[in-house]
C-alpha cells in the first residue's frame, strides 16, 4: 500500500524554494509523515514512537484520533525524524487507531497506528527456512515485513488438543497493498489449515487448527502470489486464544443485552452475553471472549435504534413455512447449508414505505444476499443483489394492507455456519450526512489556521428523502479560532466554512465535531461528518483500505506573511456574462515572493481558471469568472484560496464575498445577413432592454473572421435597435460564420457588467461574375474555290465524256 506520503496541497507548487525569516520563526508548511516505527503496541505499555517525514522539526504534538493515548514528550526531532515516548492506557480500544503530527506551522497526513491484546515482538531474520524458524511464544502478535518473494517462518510448541489461531493483518494495517496468507503446518511440513482472503480479514487471512499430537508446530506467512515489498508490513497473531469468524445474532437494540452464539472456531461454538451501547452504531467492535482467553481482534455488532428483534425459526426455506415476524425490526439467522433460503413473513398496511437492507458482508460474513419481497402467495414483487456492495438493499412500498414475505439465499448457492444475516426492514426516514469534499484526490482535509488568518474549506451535506435546510454547528474548535458558516438552502449541497484564528491564538490543536441539523416539521434531523482518509489503493486507484473518521483535525498556526480579500463586485455577473473578480493580497515587509490564488467555490454554472497568480511584488490579481447562459441565478457566498511556497505551500483563505448573478440586462436578435467579398453593408439588431440601466452601454462584434470590421456602438435603455456597419475585404473568407458575438458592456457604481450575447448569422459569398454582351454570330465558312485545270487534265476530262457519250 502506498505511504500517504504526500501532504495536504491545494495547489501545484511554485517551483522556487523560498525560505523566509520573519520575527525569528523559520517558516515551513504542513508536514508529511511517511513511517511510523513500531506499526503497533500493547495496551498498557509505554512505547518510543519513531516517525519519519519531512518539515518535522517544529512538531508540538501528537493528535490521535481517539482516546488512550498519553505523549509523555518528544525526546528528539529534526526535518525528517521525530522520537516521542508514548504511554497506551490499559483500556485503550484495540485496533486501528489514526495519528496526525501537529507542527507550529501545520498538520499532517494521517496514518494509522494499530493497538492490541497480546505482548509484541518483532520478526527476526533469517526466519525464510521451514528448518530453521523463529521460536515464538505462544499467544503472541509478531511484527514483520514481507520482502519481494519472502516467506517467513515461526514455531510454537503444543500439546495434543490445544487449539492453534493464527490471524494475520496485512491489508487493514493501511501500508501497502499487501495480500497476506497464512498456513499451519507440522514438523512433517503437512498442512493443517491454509487461509488467503476471507471474508472476515478481507485480503488479510485467518486459520486455526486441533494439534492432532504433542509437538513443534510451524506458522508460515508469505504474500499471496509471493511477492512482497519493503512497505509490507503485518502483524501475526499466534496462540490458543478463541477466532470465532462470525457470531449469532449480527446486531440487537441499543442499551439492551443480546446473546450471541460465536461460530466458526475449530473448538466448536459458544454463547456470550453481551450488553450492546446507549447509542446506535453501524458497525460496533465486540471481543469474543472464552476460557479466561480473548480474541485478538473486534468482531462487527450493528446496533440499532429500536424495533422488535426476530430469530429464524427452521423450517423457513419455502413461503408457506415463512418465521412471522414484525415490523419495524430485524430479522436475523443464518443460511446454514448450500443453496439454503430463509424467509419471514410481516404485515403491512397500504402505502407504507420501507427500507429493507442486508447487514451481512460489511459485518465481516461470507454472505452475498439476494433479497427478495413477495406477497403472501410467494408471488415475488421486488428483488435486489447487490447494491453497490455484495449486501442488498429494497426500497418497497406496500401495494395493499395485508402479509408479505421476505426471503434471502447467498447469490452462489452457499452456506454455512458463518454464513448469518441480518435484515433491517424500518419506515423510510429522512437522513442527513456531512463530508468534506477534497480539493485534490485522495488528500483528505485539515484545518491549519495561521494566526490573524483564515482558512476555508467546504462542507458538503446529503440528504435523504427531504431536502430542507441545514445549519451547521461547531464543537470543540481550539481556543482563538472562530467559525463563520451560512444554512445550506433546499437544493443546494455545499457551502463554504471560514475559520479565523486571532493574533494571540494559542498554537494548539484539536479534533472538532461537526453537526449537520435541520427538521421535518417537528423532528430534528441530526447528521454527522464523516470522513475517508484513502489509505491503500491498487490498480486504476481502487481503494482497498480507507480510515473513517467523525471528526476534523484543527490547528492554530504560526502566523503566515500575507493575507488576501475579495473586493466585493458592486455589479452582479450576468447570465452568459464575465466578469473579472479583484483579489488583494497585503504583505509583511520582506515577503514579495507569488502568491497562487484560486477560487474554493463557484455559484452553479459560473467558472473560472484553475489558478491565477499575484506575481512578485505585486498587490493584487484578476480572477476572470464565466457564466453560462443557464447559470443559476441568486447570490452566493464565495470564497478564494491563496497559497505561497515558504519552505512548502502554506495557504490561507480570503472573506467570504457575495456574488449576485441576475438575468441579462439586454437582448438582442439579429437577422441573418448575407455580403460579398469585399463589399460593406450594415447588419441590424433588433434590441430588447429588459432591466433599465443609466447612461450610454457600448456595443462591439466579437469574433469576426479575418478581413471584416467593425465599429463600436452604443445603445440606451431607450434604444430598441443598433446597427453594425461592417467591411469586408477581398479576402474575408466565404462561408457561414455562426461564432459572431455581442458584447455587450454597461457601466455601473463605476464597475462593467459585460453581456456576451449570441449574434445572428454571417454569410459572405464570392461576387457573382459581371454579365458580358453577346456577340454577332460568326459568317458562315467561305466555299473552297474549284481550282483552274491544266491543260492535260482538261484534254483528260473531254476524252472520258465522248467515252461516256453512247
Amino acid at each position: 500500500m502506498p505511504d500517504p506520503a504526500v501532504h495536504r496541497c491545494g495547489f501545484a507548487c511554485l517551483g522556487v524554494l523560498l525560505s523566509v525569516v520573519f520575527s525569528g520563526v523559520v517558516w515551513a508548511a504542513d508536514p508529511v509523515i511517511s513511517r511510523v516505527t513500531p506499526i503497533s503496541a500493547q495496551q498498557g505499555t509505554e512505547i518510543e514512537l519513531t516517525i519519519t517525514g519531512s518539515r518535522l522539526a517544529d512538531a508540538a504534538e501528537l493528535l490521535f484520533t481517539s482516546p488512550g493515548f498519553s505523549v509523555r514528550e518528544i525526546t528528539s526531532k529534526s526535518g525528517n525524524r521525530l522520537v516521542a515516548k508514548v504511554a497506551i492506557a490499559p483500556d485503550c480500544q484495540v485496533g486501528e487507531h489514526g495519528l496526525r503530527v501537529r507542527t507550529a506551522t501545520g498538520i499532517s497526513n494521517l496514518i494509522t497506528f494499530h493497538v492490541g491484546l497480546l505482548p509484541e515482538i518483532d520478526e527476526k531474520e533469517p526466519n525464510n527456512d521451514f528448518h530453521n524458524p523463529q521460536v515464538i511464544p505462544l499467544n503472541t502478535t509478531v511484527r514483520g515485513v514481507v520482502e519481494n518473494e519472502d516467506v517467513d517462518y515461526f514455531a510454537v510448541d503444543l500439546k495434543a488438543g490445544q487449539r492453534l489461531s493464527v490471524e494475520v493483518e496485512g491489508m487493514r494495517l493501511g501500508k501497502a497493498f499487501f495480500d497476506p496468507a497464512v498456513a499451519i503446518l507440522d514438523s512433517k511440513r503437512f498442512v493443517l489449515a491454509a487461509a488467503d482472503d476471507t471474508a472476515f480479514g478481507g485480503q488479510d487471512a485467518v486459520c486455526a487448527a486441533v494439534a492432532p499430537a504433542d509437538g513443534r508446530y510451524i506458522v508460515q506467512v508469505r504474500e499471496s502470489a509471493f511477492g512482497g515489498s519493503g512497505d509490507s508490513y503485518y502483524r501475526l497473531h499466534v496462540g490458543t486464544f478463541p477466532r470465532p469468524v462470525a457470531e449469532f445474532p449480527l446486531g440487537g437494540t441499543a442499551g439492551q443485552s443480546v446473546k450471541v452464539r460465536w461460530v466458526g472456531d475449530p473448538l466448536g461454538s459458544w454463547e456470550e452475553e453481551l450488553t450492546l451501547p446507549a447509542q446506535p452504531a453501524e458497525r460496533w467492535p465486540v471481543l469474543a471472549h472464552r476460557d479466561g482467553q480473548t480474541a485478538p481482534t473486534p468482531n462487527w455488532l450493528r446496533v440499532s435504534a429500536g424495533g422488535s428483534e426476530t430469530a429464524e425459526v427452521e423450517p423457513n426455506d419455502a413461503p408457506n413455512q415463512a418465521t412471522p415476524a414484525s415490523v419495524p425490526g430485524a430479522c436475523n439467522g443464518v443460511l446454514e447449508r448450500p443453496d439454503d433460503r430463509d424467509f419471514f413473513r410481516f404485515s403491512a398496511k397500504k402505502g407504507q414505505a420501507f427500507d429493507i437492507r442486508v447487514l451481512a458482508r460489511q459485518l465481516r460474513t461470507p454472505v452475498d444476499s439476494v433479497l427478495t419481497v413477495h406477497a403472501a402467495n410467494g408471488r415475488q414483487l421486488a428483488a435486489n443483489d447487490d447494491a453497490g456492495s455484495p449486501d442488498s438493499i429494497i426500497r418497497w412500498t406496500a401495494p395493499n394492507d395485508g402479509e408479505y414475505l421476505i426471503g434471502i439465499r447467498d447469490q452462489l448457492g452457499a452456506g454455512g455456519p458463518e454464513y448469518v444475516y441480518r435484515i433491517e426492514i424500518a419506515p423510510v426516514q429522512p437522513k442527513l450526512r456531512l463530508s468534506l469534499p477534497e480539493r485534490q484526490q485522495f488528500r483528505d482535509i485539515v484545518a491549519a489556521v495561521p494566526r490573524g488568518n483564515r482558512f476555508a474549506f467546504l462542507v458538503s451535506v446529503t440528504r435523504e428523502d427531504f431536502d430542507g435546510p441545514v445549519d451547521l454547528r461547531f464543537e470543540d474548535l481550539p481556543p482563538g479560532i472562530s467559525v463563520e458558516t451560512f444554512p445550506i438552502p433546499p437544493g443546494q449541497t455545499a457551502v463554504p466554512v471560514i475559520l479565523t484564528a486571532a493574533a494571540d491564538a494559542p498554537l494548539e490543536g484539536r479534533w472538532v465535531n461537526i453537526k449537520g441539523v435541520s427538521k421535518v416539521g417537528e423532528q430534528e434531523i441530526v447528521g454527522d461528518l464523516l470522513q475517508r482518509t484513502s489509505l491503500v489503493r491498487g490498480q486504476n486507484n481502487r481503494e482497498y483500505w480507507n480510515f473513517y473518521s467523525h471528526r476534523l483535525a484543527a490547528a492554530v498556526t504560526e502566523a503566515v506573511p500575507f493575507r488576501v480579500t475579495i473586493q466585493q463586485p458592486k455589479v452582479p455577473l450576468v447570465q452568459g456574462g464575465t466578469m473579472d473578480l479583484v483579489i488583494k493580497a497585503e504583505r509583511d515587509a520582506g515577503f514579495d515572493g507569488p502568491i497562487t490564488v484560486a477560487m474554493l467555490n463557484l455559484s452553479p454554472g459560473v467558472s473560472a481558471p484553475t489558478s491565477v497568480t499575484i506575481a512578485q511584488g505585486a498587490q493584487e490579481v484578476r480572477m476572470p469568472l464565466t457564466a453560462t447562459r443557464q447559470a443559476a441565478l441568486g447570490t452566493w457566498k464565495i470564497v478564494a484560496l491563496a497559497s505561497a511556497n515558504i519552505n512548502g505551500t502554506v495557504e490561507v483563505a480570503t472573506p467570504p464575498a457575495d456574488l449576485t448573478v441576475a438575468s441579462p440586462f439586454v437582448a438582442m436578435t439579429f437577422p441573418q445577413i448575407s455580403l460579398d467579398q469585399g463589399q460593406s453593408g450594415n447588419w441590424p439588431a433588433q434590441v430588447e432592454v429588459r432591466t433599465k440601466f443609466e447612461g450610454n452601454a457600448q456595443v462591439e462584434l466579437l469574433g469576426l473572421p479575418s478581413g471584416i470590421a467593425s465599429e463600436p456602438q452604443t445603445i440606451t435603455a431607450e434604444s430598441q435597435q443598433c446597427t453594425f456597419p461592417l467591411r469586408t475585404e477581398p479576402t474575408a473568407p466565404v462561408g457561414l460564420h455562426k461564432s459572431v458575438i455581442v458584447k455587450v458592456t454597461i457601466t455601473q457604481d463605476g464597475e462593467p457588467i459585460v453581456h456576451l450575447l449570441p449574434a445572428g448569422e454571417l454569410r459572405i459569398q464570392k461576387p457573382r461574375p459581371a454579365q458580358v454582351a453577346q456577340a454577332a454570330p460568326p459568317p458562315p465558312p467561305r466555299q473552297p474555290t474549284e481550282k483552274p485545270l491544266s491543260r492535260l487534265e482538261q484534254l483528260r476530262r473531254q476524252r472520258q465524256n465522248q467515252t461516256a457519250t453512247p
